[in-house]
Formats: structure tokens, sequence, C-alpha cells
């Protein structure tokens, strides 16, 4: 991943529009010691400058701060898939699919579920998160409070915010769940 820092942006831009940093300033509403400043990474802009060089660029404020990233970055290959321990689950495996260097607005993980158990044997599982789960290999039984359902392979169920939930493995053999969960963001 390349970092692409606000005075890197300016200086690509001026150099596309060919300006000088005399140009920009007066373009901006900018000093040119600040640009100046910026450009060699040791200048420390306020809101109200961040607002200037925006408008001068032509972008949004929010965009000076996205990072330029590879396309390559954001593939995740089967060996670096991330294993994921959770103290509550004994009979289930966790394994991190979601890619990319930043976090994401969803999160993708495969879960393996041994044969003759459930997901979470002390109890129920509850999110605030909005999940999906596609039955990937073998049966399930997806278990709310009150009501089962049984899901055949290519089965996907969508469980709800704070819905308490697990899953049951009723077979003799192992099976594998995806599941695509939303990000909670404050």
């Amino acid at each position: 991943m390349k970092t692409m820092k606000i005075g890197r942006k300016i200086a690509d831009f001026r150099q596309e529009n060919s300006l000088s940093i005399k140009e920009f300033a007066e373009r901006s509403g900018i000093s040119t010691a600040l640009i100046s400043q910026l450009e060699r990474g040791i200048g420390n802009p306020s809101l109200n400058v961040l607002k200037a060089i925006a408008n001068a660029l032509g972008t949004s404020l929010p965009s000076l701060f996205v990072e330029d990233i590879d396309n390559a970055s954001l593939i995740r290959r089967r060996g670096e898939q991330e294993k994921i321990h959770n103290p509550n689950e004994k009979n289930a495996v966790y394994y991190a699919l979601t890619p990319g260097p930043l976090k994401s607005n969803v999160e993708l993980l495969m879960m393996m579920l041994k044969p003759h158990s459930e997901s979470n044997a002390d109890g129920f599982s509850q999110h605030f998160e909005e999940e999906i789960a596609y039955i990937v290999e073998g049966e399930a039984v997806m278990a709310f409070e009150g009501e089962q359902f049984t899901l055949a392979e290519g089965d996907t169920i969508r469980i709800l915010p704070s819905r308490k939930h697990k899953l049951l493995n009723l077979t003799a053999a192992p099976i594998k769940v995806l599941f695509i969960k939303t990000k909670v963001s404050y």
C-alpha cells in the first residue's frame, strides 16, 4: 500500500496543472511558506487550511485523507487467512477472510463446526451487527430462542442484530458456514 500524504497530493496537483507554489497559494488563500511545509511533510494544517486545500484541489475534505490503495493489497490468499480464537467457541474454528489493508464495513468469516456439536456450547450468541450465514458444506440447524431451522448446503439465513442464535451440527461430518457481518460504526 502506498501512503499518500496531503503534501504529496498538493505537489502532484501543482505538477499536473503546471502551478508554482505561489500560484497554488493564491488559488487556495494559504501562505507559500505553509504550502512548502506541507509538501515537505512538516506542516500541521488547521481545519480551515484543510478545507481551503480541498477546495483548491477541487475535491472533498475527506478525500484528502484517503490513501491510494493498490488492488493487489485487496486480495487475501488462502494461506493468509487468519484463524480467530474465541474462548466461548470450543467446537467451532473461524477464519477471517476479509481482505484489505483498511477496515471494511463488512466482515467475511468462514466457520468450521465439528460433528455432533454446536457453535456456542454455553448458550446463545448475540451481536449488535447484522449477519448472513451461508451453508457452504453440510447440513446445519440454526437455533434461535424457541425456534430451529434446518439449513442445507447452499441455504442462506439472515440473522438480525441482537437476535440470540447458535448453529448446531447434528451430523457425523464437519460443516462449513460462511458468515457475512456488518460492522457497527459509532
